[in-house]
């Protein structure tokens, strides 16, 4: 995946008006009007965030009639998971290498040393 396109992801997913219209889509394909209904925005915003999520490639359009369908991919966001999981694997081993330095047994302390055994 393209740096770009993974900042162009994020940047959709930042808003919550858009995760909203994407969990909606996740149940199947709606309407601009179908998606707009939930929200208390004017359907030229609702438009607008259409625009950035299909610009992102995380929805498509289609025409039907009259209608145009948007359609959640599921793929941009398979894309960012995979990104995201190096970043995890690779934190989860360092934690997980800090938990056992951790759980070692201290070394034993030294005493110091007394005046009298030093020559």
């Amino acid at each position: 995946m393209q740096q770009d396109q993974l900042s162009s992801i994020f940047s959709a997913l930042a808003d919550p008006t858009r995760r909203a219209i994407l969990a909606r889509l996740s149940t199947g394909e709606a309407s601009v009007g179908e998606l707009a209904e939930p929200f208390d925005l004017a359907l030229p915003t609702v438009s607008r965030h259409i625009d950035v999520l299909e610009d992102a490639g995380l929805i498509v359009r289609h025409r039907q009639a009259q209608w145009r369908r948007c359609e959640f991919q599921r793929e941009p966001l398979i894309a960012a998971n995979e990104w995201i999981s190096r970043y995890v694997a690779f934190w989860e081993s360092r934690l997980d290498a800090l938990a056992d330095l951790v759980a070692e047994p201290a070394p034993p302390a030294k005493k110091p040393e007394s005046g009298k055994d030093r020559k």
